[in-house]
């Protein structure tokens, strides 16, 4: 039995989007223009002691951007219907740096940041921003200069690899998504939650592991994100479930 504390996880749904299936799943099956229904979240773990965000969304205003999205709110928004006030959270986890996932980290005013060393590296170094238009796409410079100027201020942890970042909650390089993709696992009263965000977006990925441009890659990451999930099965949150 674990003598970590224990946590309170919460899945929030900001946005949602009726995308198209062949958005999901690269080159997988006939039937990719047919509908796909897919949802954004941001999680949130509570304990006695600490308030830690994974992941901070969409930007209001680049959400507004997005062809199709239905942006209910701001996550920092969503969050504080829940009673989770953003001057509260004490951790902000990145598990990568595409702009859905940081676009309201600078919201956090008394957090620290968590990005893995081989994610800031890749996005502020070839091939990062160079590698392909559709890539540096998915990157907010200026979202990347706040956590930048972060670091420098001692303001964020910066793992090179698995590290315990406090009782009971620990960050796991998995790779595959992005250079330095994270997922965060999180003891619960239940055991251990993954929270896998774009490692795993949507459960029939992890199940069916459809092809992807380089499935030996994709192979690698999946065997190191399941020995996370701990014995028997165990909840896996991914980032895209309706």
């Amino acid at each position: 039995m674990s003598t970590h504390p224990q946590y309170t996880v919460y899945a929030v749904r900001y946005a949602q989007r009726d995308a198209r299936r062949g958005e999901h799943f690269h080159g997988y099956e006939p039937g990719g223009e047919s509908s796909h229904p897919t949802a954004y979240y941001v999680w949130a773990a509570v304990s006695g002691e600490h308030t830690v965000v994974v992941d901070t969304g969409i930007a209001p205003g680049r959400a507004a951007r997005v062809q199709g999205l239905d942006y209910r709110c701001s996550p920092v928004e969503a969050l504080a219907e829940l009673g989770i006030a953003a001057e509260s959270v004490d951790h902000v986890v990145l598990t990568h740096l595409h702009y859905d996932h940081t676009g309201t980290a600078r919201d956090f005013p008394r957090a620290r940041y968590v990005v893995q060393r081989a994610e800031l590296d890749y996005w502020d170094r070839p091939p990062g921003r160079s590698a392909s238009p559709a890539s540096a796409g998915l990157l907010d410079d200026g979202d990347l200069a706040h956590l930048t100027a972060a670091v420098k201020d001692g303001r964020a942890l910066v793992p090179d690899g698995d590290a315990a970042l406090l009782p009971g909650l620990s960050v796991h390089l998995v790779g595959g998504h992005t250079a330095g993709m994270q997922v965060v696992r999180v003891e619960t009263a239940r055991g251990p939650v993954v929270l896998a965000s774009d490692a795993s977006t949507l459960l029939r990925e992890h199940r069916e592991r459809p092809p992807l441009p380089d499935p030996a890659q994709h192979d690698r990451h999946v065997r190191r994100l399941r020995p996370h999930q701990g014995a028997g099965r165990r909840p896996r949150a991914g980032g895209r479930r309706p």
